[in-house]
C-alpha cells in the first residue's frame, strides 16, 4: 500500500502548533515524523511527549527525529536518524529501536544507508519546492534509481501533491512524504486528495 506521511514544521504553521499536529493526527496520515531540527534536546523531548500522545490517541505511528537519546527515554522505538547520526549511532542504542530510517540524496548515500543498517529511505528533493530554494530537484528517474537498488522501502520528498503521487507511484517508490501542505492546507482536505490519486491510480493497474 503507498504511504503518505506527514512531516512536521512548525515554522510553517500559521496557527498553535499542537491544536494543528492534532488535526493533522485526526486526518489519519500513515506516519508522522516529528523533525524540528531547530530545537535543542531538552525543548524536543518536552515538545515529543506532547505529541506522541496526541498520535497514540488518534493511532497513527509517530517517529522522532535525530535524538536517539530523547526517544529511548520516552519509550519510542521508531527513529529517524540524518545519515551523519546514523554512522556513529552507538550499537546498545540501535537495538533499542525497531524502525530507525535516513534521508538520501544520491544513490552512494543510499547505499551506505542500507550497508548501515537503515530500515527505509527518504529520497529527495524530488520537484521543486519552496523549501530549497535555488536547488534543482532529482527528479523521478533518481528516486526510479533509487528504488529499484533499495532493499528497504524508499519514500519521496520534496514538492509533492496529489498530481505528483501517479508519478511517484510509477517510479516505485513506497510512500510520499509532505511538509508544507499540512501546516498550509487542510489536512483532511489534504489527505482527501492524496487518497483519492492512489486510488485512481491503482484503478488503472498501474504500479
Amino acid at each position: 500500500m503507498f504511504e503518505i506521511w506527514c512531516i512536521t514544521e512548525r515554522s510553517r504553521c500559521g496557527e498553535a502548533f499542537l491544536p494543528r499536529l492534532k488535526a493533522a493526527a485526526d486526518a489519519l496520515p500513515d506516519r508522522i515524523l516529528l523533525r524540528e531540527k531547530d530545537l535543542p534536546p531538552t525543548a524536543y523531548r518536552e515538545l515529543a511527549g506532547e505529541v506522541l500522545a496526541i498520535c497514540r490517541e488518534a493511532g497513527v505511528p509517530c517517529s522522532l527525529h535525530r535524538y536517539a537519546r530523547a526517544a529511548f527515554l520516552l519509550g519510542c522505538t521508531d527513529l529517524h536518524l540524518p545519515l551523519s547520526d546514523l554512522r556513529i549511532l552507538p550499537e546498545g542504542l540501535r537495538s533499542a529501536f525497531s524502525l530507525i530510517g535516513t534521508g538520501c540524496h544520491s544513490l552512494e548515500e543510499a547505499e551506505e544507508a542500507i550497508a548501515l543498517g537503515a530500515d527505509y529511505l527518504i529520497a529527495g528533493h524530488i520537484f521543486a519546492t519552496g523549501c530549497k530554494p535555488g536547488l534543482p530537484p532529482r527528479g523521478t528517474s533518481f528516486l526510479k534509481e533509487v528504488c529499484q537498488r533499495s532493499s528497504v522501502p524508499v519514500y519521496a520528498i520534496g514538492g509533492i501533491g496529489p498530481q505528483q503521487i501517479p508519478a511517484l507511484m510509477e517510479a516505485g517508490a513506497a510512500g510520499a512524504c509532505l511538509m508544507s501542505r499540512f501546516w498550509t492546507e487542510d489536512p483532511e482536505d489534504l489527505m482527501r486528495r492524496l487518497r483519492n490519486a492512489v486510488r485512481e491510480h491503482e484503478k488503472e493497474g498501474r504500479p
